[in-house]
């Protein structure tokens, strides 16, 4: 079975193109990706409609990341960047961390209370994800992605968004309601 990502191409500005090709489980095909042009500011969006906020912009390890903003400012936006391997992609935070997923994923608030950290200066393994499009846009609304860690679990937002403690986790399998997030980017 074949799954088509997309990230919107032209958006806005036509800030940028990029397609991701994922096989059976999640293994990409590198060959249709295009690099992200570094200037694209992006959000990520919840399946409940909150915003993804790097809580101080960044630089942390506890704390970290929270789901309740209903609004964009400055530490809800991010910047893609392409790693150049045809699958991942870094996120970086406002004041130029990389969001990592602590022990490249598969974690639960239950185990670590910060399953994603924003305190990374380089792009290593840890600061990879991959972003799954899950084939449901509308004429009204672009399609949602699962964020795939580098170790191939998704990252959930705990009760779809809302949450200013515990707010994800890094262990799902597949990618259902809460593992569904909106990107919306040139902004």
């Amino acid at each position: 079975m074949k799954v088509h990502n997309r990230i919107f191409g032209a958006l806005l500005v036509g800030a940028f193109t990029a397609a991701v090709s994922a096989v059976g489980g999640g293994v990409a095909d590198a060959a249709t990706v295009q690099p992200l042009a570094a200037s694209n500011a992006c959000s990520i969006q919840t399946a409940r409609g909150f915003y993804v906020t790097a809580v101080g912009g960044g630089g942390r390890t506890t704390d970290v990341v929270h789901t309740d903003a209903t609004r964009v400012q400055s530490w809800e936006k991010f910047t893609l960047v392409y790693t150049g391997d045809g699958v991942h992609y870094g996120i970086r935070t406002v004041d130029g961390h990389y969001l990592t997923a602590v022990n490249s994923g598969g974690l639960t608030t239950a185990v670590t209370p910060d399953v994603l950290h924003t305190d990374a200066t380089n792009l290593l393994n840890w600061e990879k994800f991959s972003l799954v499009y899950q084939g449901d846009s509308t004429p009204t609304q672009p399609g949602s992605y699962g964020i795939r860690a580098f170790d191939g679990h998704y990252l959930t937002a705990r009760d779809g968004g809302g949450r200013t403690t515990a707010a994800f986790n890094s262990n799902a399998s597949t990618v259902n309601a809460w593992e569904k997030f909106r990107i919306n980017c040139g902004l």
